[in-house]
């Protein structure tokens, strides 16, 4: 007490917080823990910003992936808040394995009653990058027989697996660190389902873009709601509503009805309903956003999502073709995911893209819009020189993201008149990012009439009755001529085989058989002059 005293008396806080810090310290370090979010390739400089900007601490990026660590709220708020993260894993052991025993091993190790009990149902994904273990379901395999036979061992009874709704999710990865030697990682995945499924889609249309990607590509352009934000070709909304969510910077989770780590056997609901509840890190959104598709179907699709998500005052969708755009009447940025002649495509795609274009220079000026395509060839089409070109994936097509800043008039009067074309900023980022290959191939059908006439992503259908007609009667015709083309070799096969049993019976009168030497009773010669004499008279009389 009289310690205490001393020092409050003194007023010395400084060296009360010295003696108590590194206590804090301690304190503070063994609530944190290792984390991974997982994303897509290309988004990871996206999501580790917003990793930081969330309070995560040790944040680095990988390979489709950002590793970062933080406490209980840190995971329960990754999971509710990221725009970009696809799920949260958290990491429980370390291990290297030369074999499928050294992976069995490894996991049995593990305490399995801190995460699991017999009432509670299980499943094992895998992700293996390895030339030991080439199939990862049977990595899967090994690792529920590890975790079920320590429980066998210690209570006589197993739990359960669970592959479409189990109570907890477990992930291992497996990469080669060197040769003959694998390190893998096994940890609990506190998503469960894709945190790219928001929740909000009702309906969706013809390949709609993913969620996480949306969202990526909008954090890309820098916009947080200063401007109206256009997308002339919506389809189901999802780049509408990711919009909206990070406009109004509320959390995607909002929507979604449960998180794996809520069935964990620590989760604190209290603290996990004190940032479901938290909005005091929502904004007001002063601008509109406005979606566009040729499709009536793509554009109630669009709606009802928008409505889902409570977002009806903030988004306005009508129908209008692209070609119909027209100037809007305030500052906007446009981000747009047209066709890219793959799963979906329209009747001419290069006229589409050169159409895109010239709405652009024409009808947009003032503004900035940004495109993501697969094609070099759909890019070249639009006739503009990009500010920035950012490559991306979707799905598995290698596409780029390319940013065109839009001016009247000329690039060089744009210029001298002080308008920037291109920051430092985005010179620095072009050096890095690479083009697009060259021996990616522009594929045939694109030189050739579409069959589906109508395959646009707004406006997709099938094959014409009347279509179909027409190819069956061409197959019938071709099956037809196959048949005089099989019989009309039947009958010149019948006719040389005439031929040379009538052409040898003459010989043999004329020159009588082989004596028993072997020897022909005629001249060599005679006999290539006969020869010669016959083919000819037999091609007179064939002529």
């Amino acid at each position: 007490m009289l310690y205490c005293t001393f020092f409050f008396e003194k007023g010395d806080v400084l060296r009360i917080i010295c003696i108590f810090a590194p206590y804090l310290y301690i304190y503070i370090m063994t609530q944190q823990f290792e984390m991974i979010a997982k994303t897509f390739m290309g988004l990871e400089p996206v999501l580790a910003k917003e990793l930081t900007q969330l309070g995560a601490n040790n944040v680095q990026q990988g390979r489709r992936m950002v590793s970062f660590t933080g406490d209980k709220e840190m995971m329960y708020r990754a999971n509710f808040q990221l725009h970009t993260a696809i799920r949260i894993l958290k990491p429980i052991k370390h291990f290297k394995a030369l074999s499928a025993d050294d992976v069995y091993e490894g996991v049995k190790t593990v305490d399995w009653t801190e995460y699991l009990d017999l009432d509670k149902t299980f499943a094992v994904d895998s992700v293996v990058f390895s030339d030991e273990f080439r199939h990862s379901k049977f990595v899967a395999y090994k690792v529920k027989d590890a975790i079920v036979d320590q429980f066998r061992e210690k209570t006589g009874q197993r739990p359960n697996i669970s592959v479409t709704n189990p109570d907890i999710r477990l992930h291992i990865h497996i990469a080669d660190v060197a040769p003959g030697q694998s390190e893998c990682t096994l940890c609990l995945d506190s998503s469960g389902e894709s945190l790219h499924r928001r929740g909000y889609r009702q309906e969706s249309v013809e390949a709609p873009l993913n969620e996480v990607l949306a969202a990526g590509m909008i954090l890309m352009t820098g916009w947080q709601g200063e401007t109206d934000f256009i997308d002339p070709m919506c389809g189901s909304g999802t780049l509408l509503i990711e919009a909206a969510l990070i406009a109004r910077n509320m959390a995607p989770g909002l929507f979604r009805k449960e998180f794996a780590f809520e069935k964990w056997p620590d989760f604190d609901p209290e603290l996990f309903d004190e940032i479901y509840n938290d909005d005091s890190q929502e904004r007001e959104f002063k601008h509109h956003i406005y979606g566009y598709d040729v499709d009536i179907k793509a554009v109630n699709t669009a709606r009802m999502n928008v409505k889902a998500a409570g977002l009806t005052s903030d988004i306005t969708i009508n129908e209008q073709d692209f070609k119909d755009f027209q100037q809007p009447q305030e500052p906007s940025i446009m981000v747009t995911n047209p066709p890219y002649g793959e799963r979906i495509s329209t009747p001419n795609l290069l006229a589409t893209y050169k159409m895109i274009g010239e709405r652009l220079k024409h009808q947009f000026t003032g503004n900035e819009a940004w495109i993501l395509s697969y094609r070099e060839e759909c890019f070249d089409q639009i006739g503009l020189k990009p500010s920035i070109k950012i490559p991306l994936f979707n799905g598995s097509l290698e596409c780029e993201f390319r940013k065109y800043q839009m001016f009247d008039g000329k690039m060089r009067v744009y210029r001298e008149e002080g308008g920037i074309v291109k920051t430092e900023e985005e010179k620095r980022q072009m050096a890095e990012k690479h083009r697009f290959k060259k021996e990616r191939e522009f594929k045939k059908r694109l030189d050739e009439q579409e069959e589906n006439e109508g395959a646009d992503i707004r406006n997709f259908k099938f094959h014409s009755l009347e279509k179909r007609n027409d190819r069956r009667e061409e197959r019938a015709e071709r099956k037809e001529f196959r048949a005089e083309r099989k019989e009309y070799r039947g009958e010149r096969k019948d006719f040389r085989g005439d031929r040379e049993k009538s052409d040898r019976s003459g010989r043999k009168e004329r020159y009588g058989q082989k004596d028993r030497s072997g020897k022909k009773p005629f001249h060599k010669g005679d006999r290539q002059f006969e020869n010669k004499k016959n083919n000819r008279r037999f091609n007179d009389d064939e002529d």
